[in-house]
């Protein structure tokens, strides 16, 4: 009886408590980032020009080591003004030149809401889980999103496709920061309405517009932290990547 305790108390320390062998490969990612925004329309044409302040939610479902998909709910300041440029007041007068040159300035928040696909360019993710991976890997991200411009102003919304770049760096295994940037090609072109003037820069020129032709977009930049949630079973599920 003795040989039988003594026997099973050893098999009893070999067991893996603890569940360290199945912290390693996670499910999910969660946290938030902030950033700068700009707009590009009939009111502002040069890039990261009437910078403003953004900050999100960010989810990501992670595939594998190189495809995951991140989910986003963000809040951004768009502006702009038209300057010295000129800018008919109605491009439909008749005039030749559209009528009187005018000026137009507006601010106002967005809301975007929407999905982004990811692909890691190299293997991402440090641990026992991820033996031969990297702790930085870049990645490009392309989605679908909704765009919002609630009041004071005329509220709009929108349709938009996001395209952009990033780089992801692992701190620790469970911890994450990352650094990206992309547009959001809209199909709304009245996100530039003045809060000031009420003036909407709708087609001032003229020009016939369609479908993302002609339309406004925004950018964000953001710098994010996340955290790994949701522990896959490596040793239950016989996970093994290989790229």
């Amino acid at each position: 009886m003795k040989k039988v305790l003594v026997t099973l108390f050893c098999l009893w320390l070999g067991l893996p408590w603890g569940g360290k062998a199945q912290d390693d490969i996670y499910r999910m990612e969660l946290g938030g980032g902030v950033g700068g925004c700009f707009y590009l329309g009939d009111a502002n044409s040069k890039p990261f020009a009437h910078l403003g302040a953004m900050g999100s939610v960010v989810v990501r479902y992670i595939f594998n080591p190189r495809m995951a998909i991140k989910g986003n709910l963000a809040l951004g300041h768009i502006s702009g003004e038209t300057g010295k440029d000129f800018f008919p007041e109605n491009a439909g007068s008749g005039d030749a030149d559209g009528g009187r040159p005018g000026v137009a300035h507006f601010k106002r928040n967005v809301i975007d809401f929407g999905a982004q696909f990811e692909f890691n360019f190299w293997g991402y993710g440090i641990g026992r889980g991820y033996e031969g991976y990297s702790r930085i890997t870049p990645y490009m991200l392309i989605g679908a999103g909704l765009t919002l411009a609630p009041k004071p102003v005329q509220a709009d919304a929108g349709f938009n496709i996001p395209v952009g770049v990033g780089v992801k760096f692992k701190v620790r295994p469970r911890l994450n920061i990352g650094f990206e940037w992309s547009m959001r090609f809209t199909t709304t072109d009245r996100l530039d309405v003045s809060n000031m003037d009420g003036v909407i820069l709708h087609d001032p020129y003229g020009v016939k517009s369609g479908g993302f032709k002609n339309k406004d977009c925004y950018s964000f930049t953001m710098l994010s932290v996340t955290y790994d949630l949701f522990p896959k079973c490596v040793n239950c599920n016989n996970i093994k990547y290989v790229f």
